[in-house]
């Protein structure tokens, strides 16, 4: 159950009382077929190239559907496709949609050597690659491309959004919206040690050598990229039952240290023309609250909806049913899915 408030800016806040969700799925020789509600879906691994290397997707199809919009979705901060996005995914695919969802260069199932380098340069560009793909696959309406994204990731789309008018809508869960905010947001003695393991990085990629890593999340107090009290728990929730494999991979070369604090999406908010959701949370401290709301509020059509959470709970019970259920009516209201093949 769920407890809503709208006010004239068109802002929705949410406070949870509880929920649950499930999905139902099973394996045939096709790849992935599901059933959810009364609607099926298949999903296949595919690949795409984005500057000569490779990039892992899968590509779910909604069964009785004529010409679905598709949607483009990826992750946040180092993080992989793995950590949940299927559930996303699934759920778009039961209400009609298509949907590609990526591992960024050298991360996840995607090639790229040396290994999760996190290049904000290089994944517009996957952005980029991954959009033009799905624009030349049969059997969708390539003329209405969702950009998805959240954190790192939702920071993404909303970049890419101000230089793309050709998408025909964009969600942005919990946004990296200001460098500077988010960096000072973090104590002080993290920001030197964070600083000083991105420098002997770089030097060392200069020079080289190995990239020098550091973990994404971590508990406070410890040296990592994100030490929120909830960033480590939350994200072993998401592994589920491959935790000890996925938390293993879940570091990322230092250098993205020195990067984060002059990469600033929320200031291109204004040259966004495509429908926007952004979705924020209100005890978020990876992505401040009120630099997110200012942001938001400067996207010409942009919808906004805030919740009484923090960064990583969106993804989880019980904050997931809201979440996706607030995706899925911005979904229906701008861009449909409503032709069936009967």
């Amino acid at each position: 159950m769920v407890a809503g408030t709208t006010t004239p800016n068109r802002t929705v806040t949410y406070q949870h009382f509880g929920g649950s969700s499930c999905l139902r799925g099973e394996l045939n020789h096709h790849g992935l077929m599901a059933e959810t509600g009364n609607r099926t879906f298949t999903r296949q691994d595919v690949e795409f190239d984005s500057h000569g290397t490779a990039c892992a997707a899968w590509l779910y199809r909604p069964n009785g559907v004529v010409g679905p919009p598709i949607i483009v979705m990826a992750h946040g901060f180092a993080s992989i496709r793995v950590l949940r996005l299927d559930a996303y995914a699934e759920r778009f695919a039961q209400a009609g949609y298509a949907v590609l969802v990526f591992d960024y260069r050298s991360f996840g199932d995607s090639a790229g050597e040396p290994r999760r380098i996190l290049d904000i340069g290089a994944q517009h560009e996957d952005w980029r690659a991954a959009i033009a793909y799905a624009r030349t696959l049969e059997g969708v309406d390539t003329e209405r491309v969702v950009a998805w994204g959240t954190s790192f990731g939702g920071g993404h789309v909303l970049h890419l959004a101000a230089e793309d008018h050709t998408v025909a809508a964009v969600i942005a869960q919990v946004p990296h919206i200001s460098g500077p905010a988010t960096t000072f947001a973090l104590p002080l003695r993290l920001v030197v040690r964070l600083v000083a393991a991105g420098i002997r990085d770089q030097l060392g990629a200069l020079l080289g050598r190995e990239p020098y890593r550091l973990p994404a999340v971590g508990v406070p107090g410890s040296v990592a990229m994100m030490t929120s009290p909830d960033a480590e728990p939350m994200v072993r929730r998401l592994a589920g039952d491959r935790v000890e494999e996925l938390m293993s991979e879940l570091d990322v070369a230092a250098r993205i240290a020195l990067r984060v604090p002059l990469y600033s999406p929320g200031r291109r908010a204004k040259h966004i023309t495509a429908p926007t959701l952004v979705q924020i949370a209100k005890r978020d401290v990876v992505t401040p609250y009120k630099v997110a709301l200012k942001a938001a509020h400067r996207i010409p059509r942009g919808e906004i909806r805030t919740y009484d959470c923090t960064h990583f709970e969106p993804y989880l019970d019980p904050w997931f049913d809201t979440v996706v259920g607030n995706q899925l009516e911005f979904l229906t209201a701008h861009v449909p899915a409503d032709t069936l093949d009967d």
